[in-house]
């Protein structure tokens, strides 16, 4: 199959022939319909978190199952899933727990002993949070995936993902924005816009949208934005306080950085919390302000939505078919799999929502 290869920390990715092995017991083979392109591939390309090369990026995807394994019973061949990087075991603490997002994940991949799902030669390949989709085939645990039975277009599916579910449920499920609350929403990219979308639908009163991008400040008002501010000027969190007359019950933080994960926190009135989205580089360290906590202010992480994939990914898709989530507006634009590097570039100027590689 071909597949886009990073061999190297910043440099470009290039399309090769890949190996791809048979299904084992509890596999899927996956012949990938639409990838979505995040700016989580793009940390790994900058080198900002680590991964083992050569590798395959890539994590948001749908398409059609191919083959399954023996043990394979929850979908067969010409079925269409979405594909998310939570593979959950089902069996750990964390799964019985009902919090599956945060599995151990032991017994989700191949042992060193077996062959590898992917390999040039005798060389393995890395697949990003075990999907690797800017492939034009998957292998991957059955507990990646979620069937759907709707048409509708794999690019749409393929966002909800990943940037819908993570950023829908950062408010619904982390946060649990509650109705008539304020909520700010830091980074208006493919992520943020989906927080917004989410608070929304949690019935949030007002959510201001924080960028130094215009166009996404626009489109952020698209979205369900009630309010504006400029990032590009500085003073982000007192401009926040002065809307608010003393700062949001919500904030989230969906760019993964150290400045703007503080500002997240300063903007808080007595009581808020702040959810870092984000993903922060390896390393970084986050100074607090020590007695905001004597005020009640939180500030928590949120992995993928704090998603149960299964569950919340078909109803994103009837909040969709009710009109009551935009997933078209999310599309930028269509590309393919040999563009993934200009992918990259517009994802870096910010001039896109998603870039999609369709196959």
């Amino acid at each position: 199959m071909k597949a886009a290869v990073l061999r190297e920390v910043n440099q470009p990715l290039e399309v090769e022939e890949v190996g791809i092995d048979k299904p084992g017991a509890t596999e899927v083979l996956v012949r990938t319909g639409a990838s979505g392109v995040c700016h989580s591939d793009l940390h790994f390309v900058e080198g900002l978190y680590d991964m083992v090369m050569p590798a395959i990026l890539g994590h948001e995807a749908a398409g059609t199952v191919e083959a399954v394994g023996e043990l394979v019973t929850y979908v067969k061949p010409g079925d269409r899933v979405i594909l998310c990087l939570s593979v959950f075991c089902g069996h750990c603490e964390r799964c019985l727990g009902g919090r599956p997002v945060l599995c151990s994940r032991l017994g989700v991949v191949r042992s060193p002993k077996d062959p590898p799902r992917l390999s040039q030669g005798d060389t393995p390949f890395t697949q990003m949070a075990n999907l690797g989709s800017f492939a034009e085939q998957m292998l991957v645990h059955e507990h990646s995936l979620v069937k759907v039975n709707d048409d509708l277009p794999f690019e749409q599916l393929a966002l909800i993902g990943c940037g819908v579910t993570t950023g829908l449920g950062a408010a619904l499920n982390t946060a649990k924005v509650e109705p008539g609350s304020t909520v700010a929403v830091i980074g208006c990219g493919g992520v943020g816009l989906n927080i917004i979308q989410g608070a929304r639908l949690a019935g949030a009163l007002r959510i201001i949208a924080i960028d130094a991008v215009e166009t996404k400040l626009s489109m952020a008002m698209e979205f369900g934005a009630t309010d504006v501010v400029d990032a590009s000027g500085g003073d982000v969190d007192k401009k926040v306080r002065d809307l608010t007359d003393g700062g949001v019950d919500y904030s989230f933080e969906a760019i993964g950085k150290k400045e703007t994960a503080e500002q997240s926190f300063a903007m808080l009135r007595a009581g808020g919390t702040a959810t870092i989205v984000g993903m922060i580089p390896q390393g970084t360290k986050i100074e607090l302000d020590g007695p905001s906590f004597l005020r009640e202010k939180r500030i928590q992480g949120s992995s993928m939505g704090s998603n149960r994939f299964r569950t919340d990914m078909p109803r994103y898709i009837e909040f969709y078919k009710q009109g009551r989530l935009m997933l078209d507006e999310l599309v930028t634009q269509r590309m393919k799999l040999d563009q993934v590097n200009e992918a990259f570039a517009d994802m870096k100027e910010g001039h896109v929502a998603r870039s999609v590689i369709t196959f």
